[in-house]
């Protein structure tokens, strides 16, 4: 719903809500000496027209399920979005608030900061990657249409997107899936100001970016950024497109400024008393810093009326909604009882069938026995279905004009997959999981890392773990990696050590609704482990006791993954030569650092001595071995060979184990 089919649009009054924006920018950023005053001076014209006449949303309820979402990809301009909130009148986004712009303790900070200011759906900043979780919103509203229909799901995702976020490489990857898909309930207006920090975009970049988009299946459209009619007919026409789309609007960066405008010195600093006062002139703003009269006020909030009404009529909908149980459970993101259930007994199965398996094939068994009760769930790849074992059995994939499926073929587009997902939690009532190897992960980091900066709960399959994959060679065998992503906050990162740990990691990754978590796997095959009836998720916990020597332990042995084996071996060697050992398991140091120190200091008793055994650098570990611990692993790049060669070439094995041990008991 929009007020485009029952008002006409009166330039002179746009300009002036649009005034009202760049008033409240350039104050905010003059009041806090830091900011960016360029972009939303430049886009005011058309944000005005967007949220005034086509932007469904109710400021009495920025959480409400079927409201479009907006994404300012462009996070430095967010006054942009602060001063829209503010006048269309969103709790708690004050005058007072813009006024402490950037400040400690203040809702609207530098960057527009999800969960820190009502209304802003995603933090943005880090360019690019804004249009890419915009991606995922608008895959996850088609997801959700194909299976509870308009009445219920029926929105758009709006983007306001920079240069710099066009120039981003996860641009690409994101316009490519989005125009693959067809998600023509996309719209991005690019702010197409050809100005960078470093001056001109030309110094840089003269790719055509509507014959980028075009040949990545969208439509575009090219207007005067500051003609509202221009706009307004462009995003009406947007409407009816079977495509995403792109609208290209020309502007200038710093508009009414009468020195700056146009010129990088607008782009990312204060404007100055004196050029503020000459664009308040050059605007026809006669207001003093902050003041916005009641009318523009009134004008701003006069589109409410329509998205109040359109979410009361949602709502009516959704009470005589055969599906109104399901919907809200889906869209509570916590895990179903049935999905839980399904886990808990695989997790029996295997330890009466003690399968040797590679930690990636317990994965995908794992899934294969829950999948299908938890709705909402996706799946996908970057590409490497067969490798990751992500898709389980029956699992559909989702192809446009399809979207009942439950899994995503995202091709070789790691930030963009990760992105993607981080949109579609946003969004709600999805889950998604996706993989690719390890080595890998630094290709979607930044996405990883502003998942757990928004307390997202994706879900991140990294396969193909360590050395142990073998022949492909250093290249692809990961020796950092867990220590950078364990260096995380936020991110629970799981490396189990057998199929049960495998799949008691699936549940309490499920469980965990306020971060992302990184599902570590293996290529190579790995024995059954656990003895204990599985009554209790010993994963959960971070670590546990996995085995007691007969008599009072001298040493402790810490293994995860693949190397947890190689603990047990050594446990049994020193038996034989009379060395009490006792060997714990620890999938997820990041759980295990938040326990009872008292249970921690139970499982890794700080009087003995520790020895750590993981085919990774030693990078963290000594936080729970101490500096005089002993540590079996690598400390440097891998090699081609056979997994076999490689874990003797590299001396990580069970002797090796024992040894670091001898020395010290």
């Amino acid at each position: 719903m929009s007020l485009t089919a029952s008002t006409k649009l009166d330039p002179s009054q746009m300009r002036t809500l649009a005034n009202a924006v760049r008033a409240l920018s350039m104050d905010a950023v003059q009041a806090a000496n830091s900011g960016h005053p360029g972009m939303p001076m430049g886009m005011a014209d058309a944000a005005a027209v967007l949220w005034t006449r086509h932007v469904t949303y109710d400021p009495a309820d920025p959480d409400w399920p079927d409201r479009d979402r907006f994404v300012l990809s462009a996070g430095h301009g967010s006054m942009l979005i602060y001063s829209i909130l503010h006048l269309i009148g969103v709790d708690g986004v004050t005058l007072d608030e813009l006024k402490n712009f950037r400040q400690m303790g203040s809702k609207t900070a530098g960057h527009p900061e999800f969960g820190h200011c009502p209304g802003v759906e995603v933090t943005t900043g880090p360019l690019g990657q804004g249009i890419a979780t915009a991606v995922g919103m608008a895959l996850a509203e088609r997801v959700l249409n194909a299976q509870y229909g308009d009445e219920l799901v029926d929105h758009r995702t709006w983007v306001i997107a920079s240069d710099g976020d066009l120039q981003e490489g996860v641009s690409h990857e994101a316009i490519a899936l989005a125009g693959h898909m067809k998600l023509n309930r996309l719209v991005v207006l690019w702010d197409d100001n050809s100005i960078s920090i470093d001056g001109d975009t030309d110094l840089s970049d003269t790719m055509d970016h509507r014959a980028r988009f075009e040949a990545a299946g969208w439509a575009t459209m090219a207007v005067d950024g500051h003609d509202a009619e221009a706009v307004d007919a462009a995003l009406e026409q947007a409407r009816s497109s079977d495509k995403p789309v792109l609208i290209a609007c020309k502007t200038t960066i710093g508009f009414g400024a009468p020195t700056k405008a146009g010129t990088a010195g607008s782009h990312g600093a204060p404007l100055g008393d004196e050029e503020i006062a000459g664009a308040r002139k050059a605007l026809g703003w006669d207001h003093g810093p902050f003041e916005v009269p009641a009318e523009v006020y009134e004008g701003w909030r006069a589109a409410s009326v329509c998205g109040a009404e359109a979410r009361a009529a949602w709502e009516r909908r959704l009470q005589q909604s055969p599906h109104l149980e399901a919907f809200i459970a889906q869209l509570s993101g916590e895990a179903p009882v049935e999905a839980l259930e399904a886990i808990k007994a695989h997790v029996k199965a295997c330890l009466a069938d003690k399968p040797a398996l590679a930690t990636r094939a317990a994965s995908g068994k794992t899934i294969d026995a829950f999948w299908q009760t938890h709705p909402g769930l996706i799946g996908g790849s970057a590409d490497l279905t067969g490798s990751n074992n992500t898709r389980g059995a029956g699992q559909a994939a989702i192809s446009a004009p399809d979207y009942t499926g439950a899994y995503i073929h995202y091709g070789v587009r790691e930030h963009g997959m990760a992105a993607a997902m981080n949109g579609m939690v946003l969004h709600g009532g999805v889950r998604p999981y996706g993989g690719t190897f390890l080595v890998f992960s630094d290709y979607c980091r930044p996405a990883v890392r502003l998942a757990a900066l928004m307390n997202q709960p994706s879900i991140f399959v990294f396969t193909h773990d360590s050395i142990g994959l073998g022949e492909d060679g250093p290249t692809h065998q990961p020796v950092e990696h867990l220590a950078a992503l364990r260096a995380m906050p936020n991110l629970a990162v799981f490396r189990p050590g057998d199929a049960v740990e495998t799949a008691e990691s699936w549940a309490a990754i499920l469980k965990r609704t306020d971060g992302p978590s990184a599902l570590i796997l293996s290529r190579q095959k790995i024995p059954h482990l656990r003895l204990d009836d599985g009554s209790a998720n010993l994963t959960a916990r971070g670590a546990y006791v996995l085995s007691e020597p007969e008599g009072a332990a001298q040493v402790t042995l810490i293994g995860t993954g693949t190397e947890l084996h190689l603990a047990v071996e050594a446990a049994e060697i020193l038996k034989a030569e009379g060395v009490h050992a006792r060997v714990v398991s620890a999938p997820c140091l990041d759980v295990f650092a938040e326990a009872d120190p008292a249970y921690q200091a139970q499982v890794i008793d700080p009087a003995l001595p520790a020895v750590a055994v993981e085919a990774a650098v030693r990078d963290g570990w000594d936080r729970w071995i101490g500096r005089e611990g002993g540590f079996v692993g690598m400390s440097g790049f891998g090699a081609s060979g056979p997994a076999e060669a490689l874990y003797q070439h590299f001396n990580i094995t069970a002797d090796a184990v024992a040894e670091e041990a001898r020395k010290r008991v």
